[in-house]
């Protein structure tokens, strides 16, 4: 009879292959084999592991790595940790030692143009503080903004001068706009989609571009020893957040995704029940913050809170039935990498009860698909990826999930 293992293990070599395929990016987006969430660099990042897993010779790797970084790469302010240098910086990285000979050159003018990035970055966010005026996702959050630059500063430079400007820029985020007004430094002008301008703005809780992204980097920091001043009341004013948006369901509690002006007025969020949960939006992703905020202030008490609610909450029919993919972003993939992480290294036995559920889940429903593409985020890789976390039972041997600030 096939284990579970087994089956893993024949479901990543079956995803292998599918990814060893390539396609040449459309012609009138030159820039996608640079994306981290959609292009090479993501697909690398599962192609890297594998073969730092000793279930693959380099070679894959290296070509995708190779088509990645075929055209030139992007170091505009406009780039972030899923796209550009700093999605190219963050794929070298997590390179084995055995071949980052290879890269090197390669490696260091990119590390150079990512550096000099971050300070830009954080003086255009800094001045815009200053003035008052409302934020955007791409200024902040985890793809593009200067929390996903930050995340690779963490596991590269992380006594660097370009690691203290974002870290002072996310403690300056925490601080309300204006005195006379609670609007917090990270609302944005614009609608949870960044189509439009909304009217008020709104502020987003999720991991992928709310405030949870930074209150994980913020945590992750801390908990490793690279602090400035102001962090732990930042990481503190960020979990207050959390808490005064807090609902209680049958189930036990969830955060809402977006909330209006109309709610920060009232103090009432329009949300009624919760959404799916997954690492982007929703319970898994903030309990994962909450967790390592806990940990980062030694704080039992703020650890065991988050990890009951994110038990609770994979406890709960109704909110795992709504899952509907496997994808690293907000399917089945994601969730389990962030549940795994968070069993690593919670304090009761309870996460990791939920996690044989979890795999059974992600393997019967794990299945190459030419329809939802080769990518990080929504497609193959991301996939594969949380595979090889299932099928070889360990934290990832190259630090991959970094990207998603839950290691």
């Amino acid at each position: 009879m096939t284990t579970e293992l087994e089956q893993a293990q024949a479901l990543t070599q079956e995803f292998a292959a599918h990814l060893a395929q390539h396609a040449a990016p459309p012609e009138d987006e030159p820039w996608a084999e640079q994306s981290l969430a959609e292009g090479a660099a993501g697909i690398a990042l599962f192609h890297i592991e594998y073969a730092a897993q000793g279930r693959s010779p380099w070679s894959p790797a290296h070509r995708w790595i190779a088509q990645a970084a075929a055209r030139d790469i992007s170091a505009a302010d406009t780039t972030g940790l899923y796209l550009g240098a700093p999605a190219l910086a963050f794929v070298l990285n997590t390179v084995p030692d055995t071949v980052r000979h290879l890269y090197q050159d390669a490696y260091s003018a990119l590390h150079d143009n990512v550096i000099a990035l971050a300070h830009r970055r954080a003086d255009a966010a800094l001045a815009r503080l200053h003035r008052g005026t409302l934020a955007t996702f791409g200024e902040y959050d985890t793809f593009f903004g200067l929390t996903g630059i930050g995340a690779y500063l963490l596991g590269s430079a992380p006594d660097s001068s370009a690691m203290e400007r974002v870290l002072s820029y996310l403690v300056a985020l925490t601080r309300p706009l204006d005195n006379n007004h609670p609007t917090p430094g990270w609302w944005v002008d614009h609608d949870p989609h960044r189509e439009h301008t909304m009217p008020g703005g709104h502020g987003n809780l999720g991991a992928a571009h709310g405030i949870t992204g930074p209150l994980l980097l913020l945590a992750q920091a801390e908990r490793h020893g690279v602090r400035v001043e102001g962090q732990a009341g930042a990481i503190r004013a960020i979990c207050d957040h959390l808490d005064t948006w807090r609902l209680e369901g049958e189930a036990g509690p969830w955060w809402p995704e977006p909330l209006t002006l109309a709610d920060l007025e009232s103090g009432r969020s329009h949300q009624r029940a919760p959404g799916r949960p997954s690492w982007c939006y929703g319970t898994p992703g903030i309990a994962r913050a909450g967790q390592l905020a806990g940990i980062a202030l030694n704080d039992p008490a703020l650890q065991l809170t988050y990890e009951d609610a994110l038990h609770q909450c994979l406890s709960d029919p109704g909110q795992l039935a709504q899952i509907s993919d496997t994808t690293l972003c907000h399917g089945w993939a994601g969730l389990y990498q962030t549940v795994f992480r968070a069993a690593r290294d919670a304090r009761t036995p309870h996460l990791a009860a939920l996690l044989p559920a979890l795999r059974k889940d992600l393997i019967t429903h794990a299945r190459p698909s030419v329809a939802k593409g080769l990518g990080l985020l929504e497609g193959d890789a991301g996939c594969a990826l949380a595979l090889t976390t299932v099928s070889a039972d360990r934290t990832p041997t190259t630090g991959w999930d970094a990207c998603l600030l839950i290691n």
